[in-house]
């Protein structure tokens, strides 16, 4: 069930992403993508559809709202061995995504800056990105979820050795990986709105 058909790249560390979505591509994944991600996977020569041409659904608000819809998480909380699932998600014209790859917008670096004011410190709080990975590894069972560009060469291995596949032990590993990250970023911002001023 490691099988990946489907992938959601949008990252802020873009280390070595445009390589990554390259091999990808070898592998014939589509890939769906937002922003500078976008772009830059464009310029590297990777074909991406844009999140909103999937969705159907613009951007907006200033890019608060674009990966927050059924049919991105739809895709990837769907349980694939689930018969009532697969009805709905072909009901509702939902797609399997089968890997995610995000990192987050880094706040910690941005509320370090002296003289950042509160509404910029809240404006690097990522939602979008924290919802993804957060849906993509309490499914792990079918979806591979990389927050770690460090990972990208084992997922490209074992997809390479197991015909585009992953196996379950470093699906649960990245899982992890995941919730360590979302736990620790959630700490972040807790301890900066602790000590904020209005």
């Amino acid at each position: 069930m490691g099988k990946i058909r489907k992938a959601i790249i949008s990252v802020t560390d873009k280390t070595g992403i445009v390589e990554f979505a390259q091999s990808l591509a070898e592998f014939n994944v589509d890939i769906l993508s937002t922003g500078g991600t976008a772009k830059a996977l464009r310029d590297g020569g990777v074909f991406v559809t844009d999140i909103s041409a999937y969705t159907d659904f613009p951007e907006m608000m200033d890019g608060r709202v674009k990966t927050l819809h059924p049919k991105v998480h739809g895709g990837l909380l769907g349980l694939r061995d689930n018969p009532e699932h697969v009805k709905v998600m072909a009901e509702h014209g939902i797609e399997s995504i089968d890997l995610v790859v995000v990192n987050l917008y880094q706040f910690e670096k941005t509320v370090s800056k002296e003289g950042v004011t509160l509404e910029e410190a809240i404006e690097n709080i990522d939602i979008g990105g924290p919802s993804m990975l957060r849906s993509a590894a309490k499914n792990f069972k079918d979806v591979t979820v990389i927050v770690d560009p460090d990972d990208y060469g084992e997922v490209l291995k074992e997809m390479s050795s197991s015909k585009g596949e992953t196996l379950i032990s470093t699906r649960l590993r990245l899982a992890r990986k995941v919730f360590q990250l979302t736990h620790e970023y959630d700490g972040a911002i807790s301890r900066y709105l602790e000590k904020a001023q209005l």
